[in-house]
């Protein structure tokens, strides 16, 4: 197991070496200057201005450990543009590996935008980082994006306690979020794929998520997600809705469940129709005869479910 060190509180921490605004900004000023300036020689060899260095993109190569895959290209080419009429404005982390070969930490898309541009060299800051310290600091970086929904959040929690080895209080303090938060994030990937879809593709709000993991079962779960497109039902409506399911269940249902151990056809069977139903389907079959049950909890959902099955 890698051995855990300890980093500090957040991304500003882990880059604690970072100058400050004063001295940045005349970083920031020199390396524009520099960005200006035309390409130089392949043989260039890395320039240091002010703890600023100017390093050739064809030293530096992509962080293997990056969590966002896939970037915007139309985004990306905006970025390039805006680069070539204002240079770099904040310059990218790097670590070096060798003599002349650099590895990304954070910004991909200003180094990626920056070859799109065709610079030859791009401001960098240098800093000392292990595999795991990597990880964690694309991680991080990745969390304090803007852009990112509550899913790929939540993913990225889960790898940095998984893959870094940290405790939900450790996660907090690394990016700033109190445990509660973390826990409420860690509990969207134990919703059913299509919620996760539906919530990664904002056809359903965080709100809503919350909302819904708060009932255990997967199949009242999809049948809570199925009104809220049905019927754009508001948080607040999601939430009575899952009190009254929470608190509903039937007693007849539960003895059903509980009386006789179900076959692994007929459970499969009562999986099949609760899905296609968006309701819990009760299956009891002694093994020539039986009964179906579909409960509805209004009017509306009997009607839901007449439309369905056509009657």
């Amino acid at each position: 197991m890698m051995k855990k060190k300890a980093l500090g509180r957040g991304l500003s921490a882990l880059l604690s070496d970072t100058p400050t605004d004063d001295k940045l900004e005349v970083e920031i000023s020199a390396a524009a200057n520099l960005v200006a300036t035309p390409p130089v020689t392949e043989t260039v060899q890395t320039v240091v201005v002010n703890n600023l260095n100017e390093i050739p993109v064809d030293q530096i190569e992509v962080n293997p450990f990056q969590p966002r895959q896939h970037f915007d290209q139309d985004a990306l080419l905006e970025l390039s543009e805006s680069i070539l009429v204002h240079g770099i404005i904040q310059p990218i982390t790097v670590r070096r590996l060798a003599q002349n070969q650099y590895q990304l930490i954070s910004g991909e898309r200003r180094f990626q935008a920056s070859k799109l541009a065709g610079l030859k060299q791009i401001p960098a800051y240098i800093r000392s980082a292990d595999d795991q310290q990597m990880l964690e600091m694309a991680l991080i970086e990745n969390i304090q994006r803007e852009n990112l929904n509550p899913i790929e959040i939540s993913l990225s929690y889960q790898r940095l306690i998984t893959e870094c080895n940290l405790k939900q209080e450790e996660l907090g303090d690394r990016v700033g979020k109190n445990r509660s938060t973390v826990t409420n994030y860690l509990r969207l990937l134990k919703l059913p794929p299509d919620i996760q879809v539906a919530l990664r593709d904002h056809r359903v709000s965080m709100g809503h998520a919350r909302a819904i993991v708060s009932v255990e079962n997967p199949d009242t779960q999809l049948f809570i997600f199925k009104k809220i497109l049905s019927e754009d039902l508001s948080v607040r409506k999601v939430e009575e809705l899952a009190r009254q399911l929470t608190t509903t269940t039937p007693a007849e249902t539960e003895k059903v469940t509980t009386s006789t151990p179900a076959s692994k056809e007929i459970s499969q069977l009562q999986s099949k129709l609760s899905s296609h139903f968006g309701t819990k389907i009760s299956v009891k079959s002694d093994g020539t005869k039986g009964e179906i049950k579909i409960p509805f909890l209004s009017i509306e959902d009997l009607n839901r479910i007449l439309d369905i099955i056509k009657v």
